[in-house]
């Protein structure tokens, strides 16, 4: 464990006992709206569907949780004390969604629209909508598919240079280097001139404070082998570890930017796979948690690894999905070694195999299970609320700690 996350771990412990008598003392009408910035790829987004709520009450852990997700009559809880800015899209479709904090604000493939999903947004809201009587504003800044070395890269990291594959590819070309990255400070910055257009309820005397930043993103970086080549067998180098310097410098990049020197910071360790990831995820979980080592960022980065909140019960069962993809793949592509060999299987055929195969290996409980918990791929923690939920809770639970 590191000595980010061990504080982490003691501030919080102490924060759940002290917390009821606290709060009183760090609220007040005359205290500066909250604003918490949000921002990262399709996991700040959010691909977990409302009709995986259910599934967080199976568990008692989370099932508290749950309760505080819904109103008295069974459906999502609509904040009054917090508000939302959300800008996503896809490709230069961008757009903002805002109003209440409530469920939807997660992945759109329209911005505007309500896709019936969550992102760590709604129980971070919740969190800190019970931390502080003055309201509070959520500002959040997310697009399927980025990358920090490209698509989010600082201004301190210089312009992105082309590597002969972008050039071969006719990709990633200079001038659009740290592009999502000037979108999202643009977007913070516009909120923040016209907050009452956001927040009708804001009171301009009472002015606002940047509370907290949370940075949740990796993928696209985890899975390139350009831009971070495999080093040789026998290197002990991680070779993620230009990962860690853009990361320390998008921090003061968004500090410098939003005048927010001192501004609490998160960073979302991805944890897809649980903690039985592969070799290079692990060492891409340690590039990503590098930073808050920095002796400049103690005290006010704090990392939160997501592997523990991975459901590794949904994660077994998409492994098996998993083997009956493949298993359609290899009779569709004739291998040698499966049924299909000699091609002579008709799609009629290849559809009876291959329910017989699903059913083999996956249990009725199963599919139900499934049905009940998860409602996307695996990269995105499988689409389950619960995994989503129970993250939202801890980064706002982190920077509480920060706070304190």
């Amino acid at each position: 464990m590191s000595k980010a996350i061990f504080k982490f771990v003691v501030l919080h412990l102490a924060s759940l006992l002290i917390l009821p008598l606290t709060t009183l003392d760090v609220v007040g009408e005359d205290r500066p709206l909250k604003v918490f910035i949000l921002a990262g790829q399709s996991n700040m987004q959010g691909h977990a569907r409302i009709e995986t709520f259910d599934y967080i009450g199976d568990d008692p852990s989370t099932a508290p949780l749950l309760s505080e997700m819904r109103g008295p009559d069974g459906t999502p809880r609509v904040l009054d004390g917090v508000r939302i800015s959300y800008l996503t899209g896809i490709g230069e479709n961008n757009g903002e969604a805002f109003g209440k904090l409530t469920a939807g604000y997660g992945a759109r493939r329209n911005p505007t629209e309500d896709d019936g999903k969550i992102g760590p947004e709604f129980t971070f809201g919740i969190t800190m909508d019970q931390a502080f009587e003055e309201p509070v504003l959520l500002i959040k800044t997310a697009w399927g598919g980025k990358s920090l070395y490209y698509d989010f890269r600082p201004p301190s990291a210089g312009p992105y240079k082309r590597s002969e594959k972008d050039i071969e590819r006719n990709r990633n070309a200079e001038s659009g280097s740290g592009h999502y990255y000037r979108l999202m400070i643009a977007h913070v910055k516009k909120v923040l001139s016209d907050i009452e257009r956001v927040a009708p309820d804001y009171e301009a005397s009472r002015g606002y404070e940047i509370a907290g930043f949370v940075w949740f993103q990796g993928f696209n970086d985890m899975v390139n082998r350009d831009v971070y080549p495999v080093p040789p067998k026998e290197s002990t180098e991680n070779r993620f570890a230009n990962y860690s310097i853009w990361m320390g410098d998008f921090i003061r990049d968004v500090r410098k930017d939003l005048n927010a020197a001192e501004m609490p910071f998160v960073i979302g360790v991805m944890g897809v796979g649980g903690e039985n990831a592969n070799p290079d995820n692990l060492k891409f979980r340690e590039a990503m948690a590098a930073p808050a080592m920095l002796p400049e960022f103690e005290g006010n980065v704090v990392t939160i690894p997501t592997a523990p909140f991975w459901d590794a019960r949904l994660g077994a069962i998409d492994d098996k999905y998993g083997k009956v993809r493949q298993m359609a793949y290899l009779l569709r592509t004739e291998n040698k070694n499966h049924a299909n060999k000699d091609g002579t299987m008709s799609k009629e055929e290849q559809k009876a195999y291959m329910r017989k195969f699903e059913a083999d290996l996956v249990t009725p409980e199963e599919v139900a299970l499934r049905q009940r918990g998860a409602s996307n791929a695996g990269y995105h923690y499988l689409g389950s609320a619960k995994t989503f939920a129970v993250m939202g809770k801890a980064f706002a639970d982190a920077l509480l700690a920060l706070m304190d």
